[in-house]
């Protein structure tokens, strides 16, 4: 095992927490599709058996019309209005059914954004179960995993990313990101494999 492949600060200790950013038929399915979605689901769903007690799935939950939306959003949804909630089927909200049958006692928090931390619930749960680490997996790397890392770093979590259980529509904003993150980042963010991080809470 190479250093980058490592667990640089040691073991994740009793108090880590793995965040599953958006891993949804929304983005699995249609025109939002991430194509390696399914490719990387079995390792996003060890991670949470692994751990089913300390998962947090989140899910994004666009409005119910894009009049619904405030700024840039709704511009944005004015462009997607058919992934608007009065255009899409229940289900697409859902997520995937690996991961849907361990909740609970994994928990579910919707979001309206790219990130999670706009939702409250959130710092109020961690701070709870007195979380100081965060392992992030999901979708996509280049988007709502980005703003979910981002804003776990700006908190003073250290943060472990499982470099095989992210997923994007590019490889090439995807790679960018792995690059980032061991290259600007490599003090806060931890790019491993899923497999370093099964072997620690296993």
């Amino acid at each position: 095992m190479t250093n980058r492949e490592a667990l640089r600060f040691g073991p994740l200790g009793p108090n880590a927490l793995h965040l599953c950013i958006d891993m949804q038929h929304l983005f699995a399915e249609g025109p939002w599709e991430t194509p390696w979605m399914h490719r990387v689901l079995p390792l996003v769903t060890a991670l949470a058996e692994a751990a089913p007690d300390r998962t947090v799935f989140t899910r994004f939950i666009p409005p119910e019309r894009p009049e619904d939306a405030q700024g840039s959003w709704r511009r944005y949804y004015e462009s997607w209005s058919q992934m608007t909630r009065q255009a899409l089927p229940a289900q697409a909200l859902d997520l995937l059914p690996p991961l849907a049958r361990l909740v609970p006692p994994a928990a579910v928090l919707d979001k309206g954004t790219y990130s999670p931390w706009t939702e409250p619930a959130l710092d109020q749960l961690l701070a709870e179960r007195g979380v100081d680490t965060v392992v992030i997996s999901g979708a996509e790397t280049d988007v709502c995993v980005l703003a979910a890392v981002m804003g776990a770093v700006d908190r003073g979590y250290r943060v472990v990313v499982p470099v095989d259980a992210i997923c994007s529509s590019s490889d090439r904003t995807h790679d960018a990101l792995l690059t980032l993150y061991r290259e600007r980042f490599g003090r806060q963010v931890e790019a491993v494999s899923a497999d370093v991080i099964l072997a620690e809470w296993r």
